[in-house]
């Protein structure tokens, strides 16, 4: 027992919640960061991890990246995340269904949607036995679409540009659902799109839809664009990745793209603008909670407001000589100071 403990403060956690069904084989780990603004919203995560360690250190980081990503959007939310881990012996369905079940008990403590590894047949299983579950994705990656916009139209503020995309060139990673709105996003403005994925077929369809160019995914970050969009998988973008980088900007809405500080400082040294995830990626979790707790009506003026934070925090970046990652949680950790 005192192992549990002991790893819950090595991993600076405060609320973790183990969620179990044995009938099924669900094993689900509920972080619940901070609870100041509101309660608590994020994406279930479903991936195989190598031991319990592995699993409750991401929940943590996705749930702090919660965290700061609803107080930058001016939401009335805290962070959270769940982890369902990936066994052979997981009967997904009824895994999914008694997820649901856990989080009706909750009663709205924690608000969800999908996230890596979670498909919407999941989240429809979750659906049947909770009200807190966002199960219709397509206003969520849209609203992650206009949130990317926008952050780039800042960037080219904070360039002494007009805040317009149309000849910009922008290369996107991975072109699943979320990538597809980005380019979609982006098109309808008159950027000009490079894209690539893992998946072959996904890349084709977006660069049909967009008019985009496809490239391998290894050359992506070769490319010589205005601006990097990632769309896929977070943790990537290392310090050597930084190094080799070949695009002016990053904005993009996958979570937690950097793989820690080192990588933000070696952007910044090289003098690539770096919009943090927190802030381009808020669309979706805008859209979910305006809509569900703040009862608004239209959610359009708050994730137009995206591009005035992020514009904000690189300016206060630039005058502090810090990178925008420690600019955007700075920012986030005094609305909470606030809030309190």
């Amino acid at each position: 027992m005192d192992d549990v403990f002991a790893l819950l403060a090595e991993t600076d956690v405060e609320r973790c919640m183990l969620l179990t069904d044995t009938a099924s084989g669900l094993q689900a780990i509920l972080v619940l960061d901070d609870l100041t603004l509101g309660p608590a919203a994020g994406g279930v995560r479903t991936a195989k991890y190598p031991n319990f360690a592995s699993a409750l250190r991401e929940a943590q980081q996705l749930a702090r990246a919660m965290t700061h990503k609803c107080a930058l959007a001016d939401i009335g939310a805290g962070g959270g995340k769940i982890v369902v881990i990936d066994h052979d012996a997981l009967i997904r369905e009824a895994a999914f269904e008694a997820l649901g079940s856990h989080l009706e008990n909750l009663e709205g403590l924690f608000r969800t949607s999908g996230d890596y590894g979670t498909t919407q047949r999941d989240l429809r299983a979750m659906a049947r036995k909770t009200r807190y579950v966002q199960s219709d994705g397509e206003h969520l990656v849209a609203s992650v679409g206009q949130s990317v916009l926008r952050c780039i139209e800042a960037i080219q503020q904070f360039r002494g540009a007009p805040a317009r995309v149309d000849g910009l060139k922008v290369a996107i990673q991975g072109c699943g659902s979320v990538g597809a709105s980005v380019a979609r996003a982006l098109a309808s403005q008159g950027a000009n799109l490079i894209v690539s994925d893992i998946n072959k077929e996904r890349a084709k369809a977006v660069a049909t839809e967009s008019g985009a160019t496809i490239v391998d995914p290894e050359d992506i970050i070769h490319i010589e664009a205005d601006v990097l969009a990632p769309c896929a998988i977070g943790g990537w973008l290392n310090e050597n990745i930084a190094e080799e980088l070949a695009a002016r900007a990053v904005c993009g809405p996958a979570n937690n793209v950097l793989t820690n500080v080192a990588a933000a400082e070696r952007l910044q040294a090289r003098g690539i603008i770096h919009v943090p995830d927190a802030i381009s990626s808020a669309g979706a979790v805008i859209e979910g909670i305006g809509r569900a707790v703040m009862g608004l009506p239209d959610r359009t003026p708050l994730i137009d407001h995206l591009g005035r934070t992020a514009l904000t925090v690189l300016r206060n970046a630039r005058e502090k000589g810090i990178t925008p990652y420690e600019a955007a949680e700075a920012l986030a950790q005094a609305r909470l100071a606030l809030a309190r």
